[in-house]
């Protein structure tokens, strides 16, 4: 399932192409390399090598794995792959939002019950403390800012969605979690014509995403981590030595850890649970004393929607929009118009894989040594790190407090196979975000429109990146 083609812009009912045309690097990247300095590539891989265990994917999940490896069995021989350079995937790409599962307490409760669910949003503070130590130690500036987040009503229809977060942890014994902020409030935080009333997650953070996973490659090759870079993967031979093929040469090795993302949609065993939608981002022009009078706090911000429309700064002035219903310059300036003088600086789009239940998954595949994690849904900054120590454990045969998170282990619902999974899924996406974008012109949307927005919930499914 794919979102509509960034140039697209839906703006009242008509379509006008955006200021700046999606490229790569992106933003995020390009400024991440530059800062970096003249870092050689590492070679890509030529001939015969071995590993004790060899990971497919330089970016956030496979690099968080290699370094949970080495700092738990510092002797291991491990070896990864990138088809690009690192980075150069969705970890190079995303908004930069690192918060854990505190927001989803209620759904994953009604998922997976309490008590998995509460274990589920502790890794996630364990993941934000992590995530914390390395950005403070990792000797660059990766830019974390501990500013909270905001989730803000965007439309009436969106404000029921505000009371559940508080709600949820309130019956967990965990208010100080999810605080509800008034709609005046919200305009004090950054004004707004549409923002209504919010809630406030104090433990979220955000982060230069290319910084970070560029400081994860430093940090794997400062610890005897083997990159290869431009090297992608061919296939794979399972069996007491896993046979790992790249474009001119192989590597022996006997566990193998496939961390590549929205690309494992077509392997079979994660195929059945996973989709792929398009999602979108720009970066605008560095306003700093323009920003600071309209958005004066630090916190990052999101709407409600079902494809969310969410929203940083940085620490230069600058704000990051990104969206997985495209649109992203309209929704820019539909929710900051105090921004319309500034004009974008760059903007760039990438797949992300979407989970059939939203939440991530790391296993292995049946009958082989060969394992594998996927499906953040656009939320993969602490994740990921979740996903390092579970594919580390999972790979090393511990069971511990990783291995048997329900990330590890829960059932999942399978996926309708295709062709009904990309008709009906884009059909349902067009039912969503067309009753949106109704609500936030104060109308209902015509009455296909609902009843394809409703079909999700009659099903059992879940749709969209919230």
């Amino acid at each position: 399932m794919n979102a509509s083609p960034a140039g697209a812009v839906a703006l009242g009912g008509t379509t006008a192409l955006p200021s700046v045309a999606p490229v790569q690097p992106s933003w995020w990247l390009a400024e991440a390399l530059t800062a970096e300095g003249r870092v050689p590539e590492c070679p890509p891989l030529r001939g015969e090598v071995t590993a004790d265990i060899a990971i497919v994917g330089g970016g956030y999940t496979g690099l968080w794995t290699a370094l949970a490896l080495k700092e738990r069995k510092p002797d291991l021989n491990i070896a990864v792959i990138e088809a690009d350079i690192c980075g150069a995937g969705a970890s190079g790409m995303n908004g930069g939002k690192a918060h854990g599962y505190w927001a989803s307490l209620a759904s994953m409760a009604a998922l997976l019950g309490d008590e998995r669910a509460f274990a589920v949003a502790r890794a996630g503070t364990r993941a934000q403390d992590a995530l914390r130590a390395f950005a403070q130690t990792c000797d660059r500036d990766v830019w974390w800012r501990e500013g909270g987040s905001l989730r803000v009503s965007a439309a009436p229809a969106q404000d029921k969605k505000l009371a559940g977060y508080v709600a949820a942890a309130q019956k967990f014994g965990v208010p100080d979690v999810a605080v509800p902020i008034s709609a005046r409030e919200v305009q004090r935080h950054c004004a707004s014509p549409v923002f209504r009333a919010g809630v406030y997650f104090p433990s979220a953070a955000t982060v230069h995403p290319g910084r970070l996973v560029r400081a994860l490659r430093a940090a794997a090759l400062a610890r005897g981590i083997r990159i290869y870079e431009r090297t992608r993967m061919e296939g794979y031979d399972p069996g007491p030595t896993i046979r790992l093929r790249v474009a001119g040469g192989q590597i022996l090795a006997r566990e193998v850890v496939l961390a590549t993302n929205a690309a494992l949609v077509t392997q079979r065993g994660v195929r059945e649970y996973m989709t792929v939608f398009s999602s979108y981002a720009l970066m605008t022009e560095a306003a700093p004393q323009l920003l600071a009078q309209v958005w004066p706090a630090e916190m990052a911000i999101s709407d409600l929607r079902m494809f969310v429309h969410y929203f940083r700064k940085t620490p230069d002035g600058r704000v990051l929009m990104g969206s997985g219903s495209g649109g992203v310059e309209a929704g820019l300036r539909r929710l900051l118009p105090g921004l319309a003088g500034v004009p974008v600086a760059n903007a760039w789009g990438g797949a992300i894989d979407i989970a059939s239940d939203h939440l991530p998954y790391f296993g292995t595949l049946p009958g082989t040594r060969v394992h594998f994690g996927c499906g953040y849904t656009g939320h993969g900054v602490n994740a990921t790190y979740i996903g390092g120590q579970c594919l580390a454990s999972i790979a090393l045969g511990l069971k511990d407090e990783w291995s048997t998170l329900p990330l590890c282990t829960r059932e999942r619902p399978r996926l309708p196979p295709e062709p009904f999974r990309f008709l009906g899924g884009n059909a349902i996406r067009w039912g969503i975000m067309s009753r949106e974008a109704a609500e936030e012109r104060g109308r209902e949307g015509s009455a296909a429109a609902r009843a394809l927005a409703a079909l999700p919930q009659v099903l059992g499914m879940k749709v969209g990146t919230r």
